[in-house]
């Protein structure tokens, strides 16, 4: 069951890189054409997406956490 649960994230989470992929080229053509105008949406953009990126991660490691002390706790 557990082997089930791995490979069907996989396979779910290469469909969703491949859409994110899509979106940075758009994103980037965006900023650079703000620069060349003499824009600082590149840098909002940035920050946004700096700020978007590391609640994933964040929340990866408060379950990764819980789940430690939780074992621990078992033992």
């Amino acid at each position: 069951m557990k082997k089930f649960l791995y490979i069907t994230f996989l396979v779910l989470s290469l469909f969703v890189f491949q859409t994110a992929e899509a979106q940075c080229s758009m994103c980037k053509a965006v900023a650079e054409s703000n620069l060349e105008g003499g824009g600082a949406a590149a840098v909002g953009l940035n920050n946004g997406i700096m700020y978007l990126m590391a609640f994933p991660y964040i929340m990866m490691a408060t379950i990764a956490f819980l789940w430690y002390r939780h074992k621990k706790a078992d033992k």
